[in-house]
């Protein structure tokens, strides 16, 4: 039995962590390298860190920031956000992330994932797509299709068909984000997630709307992914009731029998 791996997502603005739902309205949440030491402290498998404006304003991932998550943390960091080029892609490692996201920018120039992967080993290179439902048609057979720069901008690529070419690319892990589900609490659409992981010979992650280690634990058993984010539960202002990384844990292996790494 795999390890099921949790992961906190860090939607990260001017060094603070947000949280939004379905991509917009987001709230702040605090700093991001505290947070960082505190989710760590807590037994978080691997930590991911979005830029989220850099695309947009066409500049390259904070950091400054990165390196004061990094140095919290001795886990995975997976960093996306403002990377456009292989240089961008060391600046990042540099500063002490250990993969790359790449997400609208895979979209506009895919060579970008396989310029990283040569580079870097595809074990560094992370396929990351957010996806939204939409009625199914011939282009779009799955009914989900990829959007890009923050859910603004409809692609035309079904979410399905990119995940299996970002395999063949390079990608070496894909993170399904769901825009329906994003900051709901209502659990993650195992539909479209349980269809890029049956589609695709790489780890998946699950993104998007966890709300009980019960909807993470769907994830692994009914989707078959080999992680999830589960950044709600832990800081969501929107949450009733927080949780915290141990607490998690103890439901996933108590009251679900999923092998977790255990916390400090």
């Amino acid at each position: 039995m795999l390890t099921a791996r949790l992961i906190a997502c860090f939607d990260v603005v001017e060094g603070r962590v947000t949280k939004a739902r379905r991509f917009l309205d987001n709230i702040d949440v605090g700093d991001a390298a505290e947070i960082a030491a505190s989710v760590y402290a807590d037994g978080i498998d691997e930590v991911i860190f979005y830029d989220i404006l850099a695309s947009a304003q066409r500049r390259r991932a904070d950091l400054r920031t990165i390196e004061a998550v990094a140095s919290q943390v001795f886990v995975p960091l997976t960093v996306g956000g403002g990377i456009r080029s292989l240089r961008d892609m060391h600046a990042v490692l540099d500063a002490g992330a250990e993969k790359i996201s790449l997400d609208s920018m895979a979209v506009r120039d895919p060579d970008i994932i396989t310029q990283g992967s040569k580079e870097f080993g595809r074990q560094c290179i992370v396929q990351s797509m957010q996806v939204k439902r939409v009625q199914a048609t011939p282009a779009i057979p799955s009914g989900y299709e990829v959007m890009i720069d923050g859910a603004r901008v409809a692609t035309g690529l079904d979410a399905v068909a990119w995940a299996r070419r970002g395999e063949d690319l390079g990608a070496g892990e894909i993170v399904v984000n769901s825009i329906d589900q994003d900051g709901t609490h209502q659990g993650y659409d195992l539909d479209i997630t349980k269809a890029v992981a049956q589609a695709v010979n790489l780890p998946v992650v699950a993104s998007g709307g966890a709300g009980s280690a019960a909807h993470a634990a769907a994830a692994f058993q009914q989707a078959g992914v080999s992680a999830a984010i589960i950044s709600s539960l832990l800081y969501s202002p929107r949450m009733e009731r927080t949780l915290s990384v141990r607490e998690v844990k103890d439901e996933l292996t108590k009251g679900y029998d999923l092998l977790v790494r255990p916390c400090p």
